[in-house]
């Protein structure tokens, strides 16, 4: 009799619902937990095939004497360890100084672009927090240059900047008489600034929407409280809007220098396989390097090389700006 009795009170709480719910609930956490990694994995394996296998080989590329000569069968390409970096990085040399001046040329194009976008962006977003007749119209028009593809939008600043029918000369010339005579927008000096016009007049309609969309999330009261006080416009802009808008503005900023920095289609498409020397961007002398020369690993080193430069940079911005909220928190 009191032997039975451990063995129906286990078989009690073996059949017990209790006893089955802990199993169930752990299952089901499982794949709630699952799921989403499941979902995603799709997406993981594109990014794998289209963006880190192609690095993966492009790495391999840059220690190789890759030429013309191995275009059929680049797995039997000699190594060249390091070289292809030596010659890069020595600025002493033609290819390296070319290398030096191309990135110095896109330093000084991305900043001013960069500044542009950013503010005339910012300022055209805060100029449409006003409720006025034709605002929606607007706001639609601002953001045509960035809804354009790239190739008609520049194509068509290509047509506007032509030396002798140009729109560009047309205006600044023939209508307005600001110069001696109609200039050369898209060889020389002058290429710098064509390429500087139509980067900022595509990209500074993607920092109005991110602006924009970030003076949503200001409360008004906080506009209302500030007028009561006395302050003006400069002052609400200044104590108000931009602090308010540091977060949208520290991604932003590093999004816009990644896509300018990196900026191939613009450059190409306004001054073909050659740019000036006054608009050669690193990403065109890369490609010039690699699919002009040949010398597919020399290209693909100085590729590397633009790729840790900009790790290094991303990294340097998001330590600052994350000690800057940890300071200001």
């Amino acid at each position: 009799m009191t032997a039975t009795a451990p063995a129906a009170e286990a078989t009690v709480r073996k059949s017990s619902p209790g006893a089955a719910r802990g199993p169930r609930r752990r299952t089901g956490r499982i794949r709630r937990i699952g799921l989403p990694y499941l979902l995603l994995l799709p997406a993981l394996l594109l990014e794998l095939l289209v963006h880190l296998v192609p690095m993966v080989i492009g790495i391999v590329m840059s220690f190789k004497e890759l030429t013309q000569f191995y275009i059929r069968d680049w797995g039997t390409a000699p190594w060249a360890g390091f070289d292809n970096y030596s010659v890069s990085v020595d600025f002493d040399a033609p290819v390296g100084k070319a290398l030096f001046h191309s990135f110095l040329v896109t330093v000084a194009f991305t900043l001013l672009s960069v500044g542009l976008c950013w503010l005339i962006g910012t300022a055209a977003a805060v100029f449409m927090q006003d409720t006025f007749r034709g605002r929606g119209l607007l706001r639609a028009l601002f953001l045509v240059p960035y809804a354009l593809p790239v190739y008609a939008a520049v194509i068509t600043w290509v047509f506007m900047f032509q030396h002798d029918n140009g729109l560009v000369n047309h205006v600044l010339h023939d209508q307005l008489g600001l110069t001696d005579k109609p200039s050369f927008w898209l060889i020389g000096d002058n290429s710098f600034i064509a390429l500087l016009t139509v980067s900022v007049w595509k990209g500074w309609p993607f920092a109005f929407l991110i602006v924009m969309a970030g003076l949503q999330n200001i409360p008004r009261e906080l506009y209302e409280a500030a007028a009561l006080d006395g302050a003006g416009m400069i002052q609400q802009l200044r104590r108000i809007t931009l602090p308010s808008l540091r977060p949208v503005n520290q991604v932003l900023i590093l999004v816009l220098f990644l896509w300018t920095f990196n900026d191939f289609n613009t450059p190409y498409v306004l001054f073909g396989k050659s740019a000036p020397e006054a608009a050669d961007l690193i990403s065109v002398h890369i490609y010039q390097a690699s699919f002009v020369t040949w010398n597919f690993g020399t290209g693909s080193a100085m590729s590397v090389l633009l790729l840790l430069f900009l790790l290094v940079v991303t990294g340097v911005y998001l330590a600052l700006t994350s000690r800057g909220r940890r300071t200001a928190s």
